[in-house]
């Protein structure tokens, strides 16, 4: 059978120019050409593009299209070592969400009166940790203290409090400070505990979402490479 690039792009909602690129790219194999220089695709034309589009919600456009080159150029380990490494993101990405769900849980008891404006020692001693673990964490990136203009000394605002809190119950938990520096980062993106409470779910969702469609995306290529790249 022989495709046009229209035929490709119209099942897709594409324009040809679009269609025309993947080729370039390598996402598409490389076309056969008229004997007036247009290209000529066939079905594997069409199942790569299929494949292709299943995989981006899967591991988004870059690492998709890195997959299909390596695929179609033969080179099958290392999609499957971008395809492993996307999967480590997603595996990494639920633990930290299930450690933000348990740091939060355990963040503060009901009640208790909200942090306010401290220095290093008392910060430290509420924590029950030492200052120089605090110093540790500064140099890590977790907590980054303003000084203060006329004696130099750090001053943790509320929010750093809460983010020393918030630290300390994730090491409690085995974490490590690169993965807690990301919770923290989830947790100032959002404005503050209570409005990342609220976008868990939607958190989630997003992540089951991309590990069904890591499914779905590892379902087409296993189609695809048992019927064109065999």
């Amino acid at each position: 059978m022989r495709l046009r690039p229209i035929d490709l792009a119209r099942e897709h909602g594409l324009s040809t120019q679009a269609v025309r690129n993947y080729e370039e790219s390598g996402v598409l194999p490389a076309a056969e050409r008229s004997p007036y220089g247009y290209r000529v695709y066939a079905p594997r034309h069409a199942a790569a593009l299929r494949t292709f589009l299943a995989l981006i919600p899967a591991h988004g456009h870059a690492t998709a299209g890195a997959i299909m080159r390596a695929v179609n150029d033969g080179a099958v380990q290392e999609a499957l070592r971008l395809i492993d490494a996307s999967h480590g993101q997603l595996a990494d990405d639920r633990s930290t969400l299930e450690a933000v769900e348990v740091a939060l849980r355990d963040l503060a008891p009901p009640g208790e009166p909200e942090p306010g404006v401290t220095h290093i020692g008392p910060l430290a001693h509420r924590i029950g940790i030492r200052p120089a673990t605090l110093r540790k964490w500064e140099r890590a990136g977790l907590i980054v203290p303003r000084r203060d203009r006329r004696t130099g000394y750090r001053v943790y605002t509320a929010a750093d409090v809460r983010d020393g809190l918030l630290a300390h119950q994730l090491r409690r938990g085995g974490y490590g400070l690169g993965q807690i520096a990301r919770v923290l980062e989830q947790v100032r993106a959002a404005g503050g505990t209570e409005p990342l409470q609220a976008t868990l779910g939607e958190w989630r969702d997003r992540l089951t979402a991309r590990g069904l469609a890591m499914l779905a995306g590892a379902a087409a290529l296993d189609a695809y490479m048992g019927r064109h790249c065999a």
